[in-house]
């Protein structure tokens, strides 16, 4: 009898099978087989007459791949779906039993959250049936998605500079853009603050007569400062313990969130690591997922952890360092289909496995391993003092905090910002009186909420319910590869053609493209995975408003006037204008289709770097038929190395390929799909 196991990604397949043996054999779809046809109405692939009936074919550079399935299954008594366990990997289970024709008796469908021995036989020995509501679900957000990515974008590229336009990432584009114009039209507002300076501490003015005090100029901090002296009577002095508790373990955002704040890495580059940290690391006595699945909005932990960690608490750290299971804020739009991300097992210290990672992976790992066992360690304690002074009915304040019982900290204080401000002890002082070195009067200026980085982006579009954790990474890497936004000192700034796409999408489609419409649709997916609403008429609903404003905007959206270069035709005498064809710009008479001078572009070809290849010849950009760039030896035809990344010159120490810039990250291209 021969088993056949099915999963996403190559970098598993081994793994897997060494823990199923030798009855088993473990293959990949690599990723997903299939996707929408850009056939029929608007090239939408969808039927939207009859009840959106969608077209599938398979995905360029798959049809091999479907056939090795396909001969698989033909000789396999039964066959396991172990897709990916999220909405996604539901759909892509769906599309190989639908693809490949498996009978329905002979398929079994089993989810793992963690690549680990115990975990891959419990659920191959628990398996279950796809769950059509997920797949329906996740086929209704690839057929909404592909009716506005396709309609909007066409009409952006028709109409304005813009490429590209979709249901989420035309919202958070435009959280962006209307940020940028609150910072723009904020007006700054003077105050001031008095700060006396004891040396070892500071106190900073409060109130006077026990009422707050603003001070808005110069000449009311003046006012103030003639009537101190530096003498400061000691009103009261409080202390309080308090206990600091350790933050539950990573979801997607926060781990995306708090390795772009702490590690500087993209979302993008978060994910990618975390992937492969999840599908497994040789760390020399086996291959093993060294963290569970990595796209969650749950932080729940399961039991066994809990029992692990607990014991490797108390013999570690002791007794006293036992903590509690943090119980994460739960929203409307949680899916708790799985836990939150941790190490598969607490006893694989980040130390104990470094030397098979490269550094980042360890860094990544490393903050995962740390938050996790944190998340189950005692709170910390500190003495909060507060220290109230006063001054001829001045009042003013110092605190301060030292830290009595590390607690959580004792693993995690690398993480954590705050550093303790200590107080002198007051109860030693002879007099109740004491003593500023000076006291300053201090300028400032009310500042406007700040501009959005990746970490702050991606919080804020979870907190209003748009997106979903697969998709944070992408939306963010979207925008910026589109050009609509860039990274100025880690912060996003619009562009001007990301500001005009967002204008022209804000006047004909703002009671679509915006938060609330966003969020209320991601409920309703939800609701179509619960069986709770039904897929057609979500899709119709939204359909029947969205198509009538997409025919008005083709009809009534002014089209952007092309640039003019400052030059004139020399066949006609008109302006020269900059154009946008099928291969990219170029510049041609303004007076088209009258006179169709075009002008001829010489081109400074720039060298980048030696070939590897050949060591005669240089690495520059260059052209395919359909105009895609690439990068190739200029020696051709006599040396035909060639990528599709830009080469950045540095050679890879494993392979010797070029190192390539793909995705705003430096990567080796050849090792990078050895590991696939």
């Amino acid at each position: 009898m021969k088993n056949l196991v099915i999963v996403e990604s190559p970098a598993k397949c081994k793994t897997i099978e060494k823990y199923l043996g030798g009855d088993y054999k473990v293959v990949s779809s690599k990723g997903h087989i299939r996707d929408l046809a850009t056939t029929g109405k608007f090239g939408l692939g969808v039927d939207v007459e009859n009840n959106f009936a969608p077209n599938y074919s398979i995905i360029k550079g798959k049809t091999k791949d479907v056939k090795a399935l396909k001969k698989e299954v033909s000789e396999s008594d039964t066959i396991y779906l172990a897709t990916d366990p999220d909405r996604e990997g539901e759909t892509i289970s769906w599309h190989i039993y639908d693809e490949v024709k498996i009978p329905d008796e002979k398929y079994k469908r089993v989810v793992f959250n963690e690549i680990t021995k115990d975990v891959v036989l419990n659920a191959i020995n628990n398996p279950g049936k796809i769950d059509f509501n997920l797949v329906k679900s996740g086929e209704t957000r690839r057929i909404l998605d592909r009716i506005i990515g396709f309609r909007l974008s066409k009409l952006m590229q028709r109409k304005t500079g813009g490429k590209s336009a979709g249901r989420v990432q035309s919202v958070a584009l435009k959280l962006i853009v209307d940020r940028e114009r609150e910072i723009r039209a904020f007006v700054p507002r003077e105050y001031w603050s008095i700060e006396a300076d004891f040396n070892t501490f500071k106190a900073v003015l409060e109130k006077y007569h026990g009422k707050e005090i603003e001070i808005p100029d110069e000449n009311s901090a003046n006012e103030i400062l003639e009537k101190l002296t530096r003498s400061f009577k000691i009103e009261s002095v409080t202390e309080k313990e308090k206990n600091k508790s350790a933050k539950e373990v990573f979801k997607t955002s926060t781990l995306q969130q708090a390795a772009s704040n702490k590690l500087g890495f993209a979302p993008s580059k978060t994910m990618k690591i975390a992937q492969q940290l999840y599908e497994g690391i040789d760390i020399g006595s086996e291959t093993v997922g060294l963290i569970t699945y990595m796209r969650t909005d749950s932080v729940r932990i399961s039991d066994s952890f809990i029992g692990e960690t607990f014991g490797f608490i108390k013999k570690k750290y002791g007794e006293e360092y036992l903590g509690y299971v943090k119980k994460g804020k739960k929203n409307e739009s949680m899916q708790d289909a799985h836990e939150g991300i941790r190490p598969t097992s607490i006893n694989r210290t980040p130390e104990s496995v470094k030397s098979y990672l490269s550094a980042d992976e360890y860094k990544l790992y490393k903050f995962i391993y740390t938050r996790a066992l944190a998340s189950l360690m005692k709170d910390a304690k500190t003495l909060a003092t507060t220290v109230i002074l006063e001054n001829n009915g001045y009042t003013f304040k110092a605190t301060g905090s030292v830290l009595i019982f590390d607690g959580y900290l004792k693993v995690y204080s690398d993480y954590e910002d705050s550093e303790d401000v200590t107080l002198p002890n007051f109860k030693e002082y002879k007099s109740d009186v004491i003593t500023a070195d000076k006291i300053d009067k201090i300028q400032h200026f009310t500042k406007p909420a700040p501009r959005y980085t990746e970490s702050s982006l991606i919080k804020e579009m979870e907190s209003l319910g748009i997106g979903r954790p697969s998709t944070y990474a992408t939306i963010v890497a979207t925008i910026k590869e589109r050009g609509y936004v860039v990274l100025k000192d880690k912060k996003f700034e619009p562009t001007e053609i990301g500001i005009e796409t967002t204008d022209k999408l804000q006047e004909f489609f703002s009671g679509i493209v915006n938060v609330t419409y966003t969020a209320n649709m991601e409920k309703d997916l939800d609701d179509i995975a619960e069986a709770e609403k039904d897929n057609i008429k979500v899709l119709r609903e939204f359909y029947d408003e969205f198509e009538p404003l997409v025919e008005k905007a083709f009809s009534e959206m002014e089209k952007k006037a092309p640039t003019e270069t400052g030059e004139l035709c020399p066949e006609c005498g008109g302006a020269l204008v900059i154009r946008k064809g099928k291969y990219g710009e170029f510049t041609a008479c303004g007076n088209y289709p009258t006179c169709k001078y075009i002008k001829k572009e010489v081109k400074v070809v720039e060298e980048i770097c030696k070939c590897p290849k050949c060591n005669k010849g240089v690495m520059v950009e260059r052209k395919t038929k359909k105009g895609k760039p690439f990068y190739g030896c200029n020696n051709y035809p006599k040396c035909k190395y060639a990528l599709w990344y830009k080469p950045t010159g540095e050679i890879c120490p494993k392979c010797g390929e070029l190192i390539v810039t793909k995705n705003n990250e430096n990567v080796c291209v050849k090792c990078e799909e050895e590991q696939k």
